[in-house]
C-alpha cells in the first residue's frame, strides 16, 4: 500500500468519527429539570397546653417520725415484768405499761409516809388545842385586871402561835414526802406517752436499772412528716407558706406523698405544716415540714392495675416524691421542657414563622415547664429541628408546610 492511499484511509476514519460524535451530541436526550432544594428549615414542634387550676410543686424527702423519744427509767429497781409488745417494731397505744419494776421498797416508803402524816396531824391537833387554852387563859387574865392590865400585846410565844406554825409546816412537809412516795411507787410503772412504734429496747425481767438509765426508743405512730428542701422559686408558689401556723387546720396547704413499692407506687394524702424560718447554709434552700396522718394505713395506688391489697404502710426512713398545691393564676401553660431555650425564651411558630416569646418559668417537673407569657393554647413551639431561629424566620412544620 503507497502512503498517499494510508493517508487516505485515515482521513476516512478520523471524519467518521467526527461524524458520528457530532450525531451524539445532536441526538443527545435533554436534561430533567429538577426545582433547587428548599433553603427554609424544618422545625419540630409540640402544642402550647393551657394550664388549669393550682400549679403542682415538686420535691422530695425523707420520711420522719413526728415524735421521737427515749423511754427511760424514772426509779431504780429490778425489772419483775416487761410487755410482749415492747420489743422492736411493736407497736403500742398511749398509756399502755411497758414494764415494770418491783415496787416492794417502793410501797413501804408510802406506807411510812402516810405514818408520819398521820402522827403529825395528830400533833397539829395537839398544838391546836394548847394555842386555844393559851388564848383562853389570856383572855381571862385580862378581864380579871381590867383597866389596870397592861396594854402590851401579848407574846406571840405565850399564845402559842409559832408553835402551831411550825407544826402545821411540819404537816406540810411530810404530806409533800407522802406524795414523792406515791409519785415514786407510780413510776415503778412505765407507760408509753402516746400511741407508737418502737424503734428500740434493751430491758429484760431481772435486769437492773437506774433512774434515768434509757432502755428504750419509741416514736409516734399517729403521724409522720417529710422535710422538704425547696428553692426560693419553688417556696414562692406556695400560698401563705409563712402564715402557717403549725397544727392548725384553717390555712392548711394540700399535699401528696407518693412511695416506692415494689413494681407500684403508693399515695398518702397530707398538708403542709410549716416553713422554716432560715436558710440551709450548704443547699441554700428551705425547708417545709409535710405531715401525713394515719401513714400506717395502706397507701392507695397510683399506677393502674396494681393491686390494692399489696399496699404497705408509709415506712420511716422511706425516700418519697412530694407534690404540693402550689399556686392557682388566672392564666399559665405547659410546655414541654424541650421547647424553653436559654434566656427563658419560647419560639412559637404562626404562619410559618418563629415568634420569640419571652416568658417567666414557674414550675419544672419532669418533661414539662409551666410558664406565663404571651403564649395562646395549642399554638406550636420549636422543640427541635432547629438551632438557631431569629424573629420572623421562616420554617416549615410537619403540620403545614413552611
Amino acid at each position: 500500500m503507497s502512503q498517499r492511499t494510508g493517508w487516505a484511509i485515515g482521513g476516512v476514519i478520523l471524519i467518521g468519527a467526527l461524524a458520528v460524535a457530532a450525531s451524539m451530541v445532536v441526538l443527545r436526550p435533554e436534561p430533567t429539570s429538577r426545582p433547587p432544594p428548599s433553603l427554609v428549615p424544618f422545625a419540630l414542634t409540640a402544642s402550647v397546653e393551657a394550664g388549669e387550676g393550682a400549679i403542682p410543686v415538686y420535691a422530695a424527702g425523707t420520711v420522719q417520725p413526728r415524735a421521737e423519744v427515749d423511754v427511760t427509767a424514772e426509779v431504780s429497781g429490778k425489772v419483775v415484768w416487761v410487755d410482749p409488745a415492747f420489743q422492736s417494731s411493736g407497736r403500742v397505744r398511749e398509756g399502755q405499761p411497758l414494764f415494770r419494776i418491783e415496787d416492794t421498797d417502793y410501797r413501804n416508803r408510802v406506807q411510812q409516809a402516810r405514818a408520819n402524816v398521820a402522827l403529825q396531824r395528830v400533833e397539829v391537833l395537839k398544838v391546836e388545842e394548847e394555842a386555844t387554852v393559851a388564848r383562853s387563859q389570856y383572855e381571862r387574865f385580862r378581864e380579871r385586871q381590867g383597866g389596870e392590865a397592861n396594854s402590851d400585846a401579848p407574846s406571840p410565844l405565850a399564845l402559842w402561835e409559832p408553835q402551831l406554825q411550825a407544826a402545821r409546816r411540819a404537816l406540810e412537809r411530810d404530806g409533800a414526802v407522802l406524795r414523792e412516795a406515791a409519785l415514786n411507787l407510780a413510776r415503778t410503772e412505765i407507760h408509753a406517752p402516746f400511741d407508737g412504734i418502737v424503734r428500740s429496747e434493751s430491758v429484760d425481767v431481772g435486769q437492773y436499772v437506774a433512774a434515768g438509765q434509757s432502755v428504750g426508743r419509741l416514736y409516734a405512730s399517729g403521724s409522720v412528716e417529710v422535710v422538704v428542701p425547696l428553692s426560693d422559686d419553688a417556696a414562692a408558689l406556695l400560698p401563705g407558706l409563712w402564715d402557717l401556723r403549725a397544727g392548725e387546720a384553717d390555712t392548711r396547704i394540700a399535699a401528696r406523698v407518693i412511695a416506692e413499692y415494689g413494681d407500684g407506687n403508693y399515695a398518702w394524702d397530707g398538708y403542709l405544716d410549716r416553713g422554716a424560718v432560715t436558710l440551709d447554709e450548704q443547699t441554700r434552700t428551705i425547708d417545709v415540714i409535710v405531715r401525713v396522718p394515719e401513714p400506717f394505713l395502706s397507701g392507695s395506688p397510683v399506677d393502674p392495675g396494681v393491686d390494692s391489697g399489696t399496699a404497705p404502710p408509709l415506712l420511716v426512713g422511706k425516700f418519697v416524691d412530694v407534690e404540693l398545691q402550689g399556686l392557682a393564676p388566672e392564666q399559665y401553660f405547659k410546655v414541654p421542657d424541650s421547647a424553653l431555650r436559654t434566656g427563658d425564651e419560647v419560639w412559637a411558630v404562626r404562619d410559618g414563622k418563629v415568634n420569640i416569646v419571652p416568658v417567666q418559668v414557674l414550675q419544672r417537673s419532669d418533661n414539662v415547664v409551666y410558664v406565663t407569657g404571651a403564649l395562646e393554647a395549642n399554638q406550636p413551639v420549636v422543640t427541635g429541628g432547629v438551632r438557631l431561629a431569629t424573629e420572623g424566620m421562616a420554617v416549615q412544620t410537619a403540620a403545614g408546610g413552611s
